[in-house]
């Protein structure tokens, strides 16, 4: 018996907002959706092709609040091959919220909150 993990699902409040967010932030694409007759809910998949791995994005019609995530102790980790030019992206877009440069690495914010750690290729 083996278990592989597939997708991590975040709720959002704007999708539009967050698909973009993830496009330009990460290079994420759509790869399918799942739409409820009734409109009381969209689920996006997004991914690239360096994984396997997907992010589900839920746009719930009832819930348009924001989401309380709690202390923001939990986090999707992202390497890239070009440390530098992602966070000269990141600074444009406005979207790092904490830095450590003695580990290597820092995290960005999505637009309902989520962090995101950027990590280098390890060499």
């Amino acid at each position: 018996m083996f278990f592989k993990m597939v997708h991590e699902n975040y709720n959002v409040r704007d999708l539009e907002a967050s698909k973009a967010f993830y496009e330009k932030a990460l290079g994420l694409r759509e790869c399918r959706r799942n739409e409820a007759e009734d409109g009381s809910y969209i689920i996006v998949f997004m991914e690239n092709e360096h994984a396997d791995f997907q992010l589900e994005l839920t746009w719930l019609r009832d819930h348009p609040q924001p989401y309380d995530i709690g202390e923001e102790e939990f986090h999707l980790a992202f390497r890239t091959d070009d440390w530098e030019a992602a966070h000269k992206l990141h600074e444009e877009m406005g979207c790092i919220c904490m830095e450590n440069p003695e580990m290597g690495l820092y995290f960005i914010q999505d637009p309902d909150g989520y962090w995101l750690e950027i990590l280098p290729l390890r060499r």
